[in-house]
């Protein structure tokens, strides 16, 4: 058997392309046969509805609770944006999937998901569908065309049992993160690589994947820390932000700048925090690194539940106020036990194999429907 699968994703940050593309990795390893197709879904849509789609950036920077009231809706509503807007402006997508005839859909983001159930259901075509939830439980991944929902962690697994999901369709595999994870250099050698003191305090601070963090409420706290510490902040792919920092901090030796990296799992072993917006795929990743996470300046809505749950769990902080910052990074790295047992937790949280035991999860579905198709026939 030489599947057919299609794993569907947007350009929302980089988690869910990120965890996409760790999926595809794993799915190609565990069957080589498997033709494995990514696919950015809005791409494939129509332009005036991709600029919709993308218009939540516009909202969060000029009006930040009208996006936070709007995602909290779409947070507990059955569907993100209404049927017949999703069934005009996606029409080019569901070509595209007519052509590509997959034997199973994978989607890494909830839109893409109800895009893919709905045209599954209008359709009457018989691809299996898998929505991935990346930290960011949403009821209207519950769709009757959803075959399987792999879930980050057992409570978000719980809430999507909780809004109506049937139990035998969520399996826990966690957010997919790189098969690096799992394979992660010694702190000592990461350190060594990275041109990082072996005997000094490190933090690390990312300001996302596009650089849409907020550096000018973290700098001036950084420096009223009266312990020795280095920092490295990660300015991502906004690259005049990278050259306006380094300008910036240029007399500042103790604090670098880089900007997008391909080796954050080496800056994650080799640090001692994190200060970063609680994205879904960057928790997971440092979860993976045992790096406790001081959760700053949530995008409203789903990063500010996310912080919610970094508390629960015990592996992190969220930092509400900026002026928090200094006074508890000092009192962590005063209390190395607090520090330890926080990392510890982090890496009880951690699912390294996250993307190989989610790519099981689908070729084990699709088995299972082949299965049963030849037992229909006898």
């Amino acid at each position: 058997m030489h599947p057919r699968i299609l794993i569907l994703s947007v350009p929302c940050g980089t988690a869910h392309d990120r965890a996409a593309k760790a999926l595809q990795r794993a799915i190609t390893q565990l069957h080589q046969g498997a033709h494995v197709e990514l696919a950015d879904a809005l791409e494939h849509c129509r332009p005036w509805f991709r600029a919709y789609y993308n218009s939540y950036f516009i909202i969060i920077k000029l009006w930040p609770e009208l996006w936070r009231r709007i995602e909290n809706l779409q947070h507990q509503s059955t569907s993100t944006s209404p049927g017949w807007l999703y069934e005009i402006g996606a029409k080019p997508l569901f070509r595209y999937i007519e052509e590509f005839a997959p034997d199973l859909v994978v989607a890494t983001e909830v839109g893409a998901c109800e895009l893919a159930a709905l045209h599954k259901r209008q359709s009457k075509r018989s691809f299996l569908l898998a929505g991935v939830e990346l930290m960011d439980f949403n009821r209207a991944w519950i769709q009757p065309e959803v075959d399987l929902l792999l879930a980050s962690h057992p409570d978000l697994a719980a809430e999507l049992v909780l809004a109506g999901a049937p139990p035998a369709k969520v399996l826990v595999t966690g957010q997919p993160v790189d098969p690096l994870f799992a394979n992660l250099p010694t702190r000592q050698s990461a350190r060594k690589s990275l041109g990082i003191d072996a005997d000094c305090a490190h933090l690390l601070v990312l300001l996302g994947g596009k650089g849409m963090g907020d550096p000018h409420r973290i700098l001036p706290e950084l420096k009223k820390i009266h312990q020795p510490i280095e920092t490295t902040i990660v300015a991502g792919r906004n690259e005049k932000l990278e050259a306006r920092l380094r300008q910036e901090l240029a007399t500042t030796p103790q604090i670098r700048v880089v900007g997008w990296v391909d080796n954050i799992q080496e800056w994650m072993v080799a640090s001692d925090l994190m200060i970063s917006k609680p994205g879904g795929g960057t928790l997971a990743e440092s979860m993976a690194c045992g790096l406790p996470m001081l959760a700053f300046n949530p995008l409203p809505g789903n990063e500010e539940r996310t912080c919610g749950w970094i508390e629960k769990w015990n592996g992190g902080m969220w930092i509400r106020k900026a002026e928090d910052l200094a006074p508890t990074i000092e009192s962590l790295l005063s209390d190395r036990s607090r520090l330890e047992t926080m990392r510890a937790r982090a890496l009880a949280l951690a699912r390294p194999n996250s993307a190989r035991d989610g790519a099981l999860a689908v070729l084990g579905l699709l088995k299972s429907n082949v299965d049963t198709a030849a037992v229909s026939k006898t």
